[in-house]
């Protein structure tokens, strides 16, 4: 632990006084594989890292992003959203997507449920495959949406890199979650005799 209220004192009194939403701006010190540091325009120095200022990499983006460089560099002018004081590390938990409109949010409101779309599959995982329908956005069509047969391994049916057809089956705006369906977009259950 950093210490407490007694070795850092200004730095403490600055980190408690932020309120929760506050917007705080700074520049970007250090890019680490877990995230990114941001020294503040106000507010004290940190005794022992690179900024007063946090951004985890799930904070960068609404995208799923690989690697915090993909977002942003060193030396770039952030304004982020003050999360919390994380008392630990003696630092600002900050959000820079927090200040940015969030994408799903706008496409759940352009679409509904019923409606097809084209997509490209991005990911294969045991439960099925996920697949992106709109910059930014992607859905999970479930192992048993892929196909009217029933399907033990989605690469059995899809590849990463394969266009295809899903229709929407739940949007969870809440959540951020588009569920989808491929098997109900084809007809190939229809016309077969008994």
């Amino acid at each position: 632990m950093m210490g407490g209220r007694s070795e850092h004192p200004e730095l403490w009194t600055f980190l408690e006084s932020l309120p929760c939403g506050e917007h705080l701006s700074g520049t970007v010190t250090a890019i680490e594989r877990f995230g990114v540091f941001v020294a503040l325009d106000d507010g004290p120095d940190h005794p022992v890292c690179p900024g007063v200022g946090f951004i985890t990499v799930p904070e960068l983006s609404w995208r799923r992003i690989e690697a915090a460089s993909d977002v942003v560099r060193v030396g770039q002018r952030v304004s982020c959203e003050f999360l919390q004081f994380d008392t630990w590390n003696l630092e600002a938990r900050l959000s820079l997507r927090a200040t940015q409109p969030d994408p799903f949010q706008a496409f759940a409101g352009s679409i509904a449920v019923g409606q097809r779309l084209d997509g490209q599959v991005t990911k294969l995982v045991p439960f099925g495959a996920f697949v992106r329908v709109a910059d930014g956005i992607e859905g999970l069509v479930h192992l048993r949406e892929l196909s009217w047969t029933p399907v033990q391994n989605p690469l059995d049916v899809v590849q990463v890199g394969d266009g295809i057809t899903v229709l929407v089956t739940e949007i969870d705006r809440e959540r951020r979650r588009l569920a989808l369906s491929r098997r109900r977009t084809s007809s190939e259950h229809e016309g077969h005799t008994p």
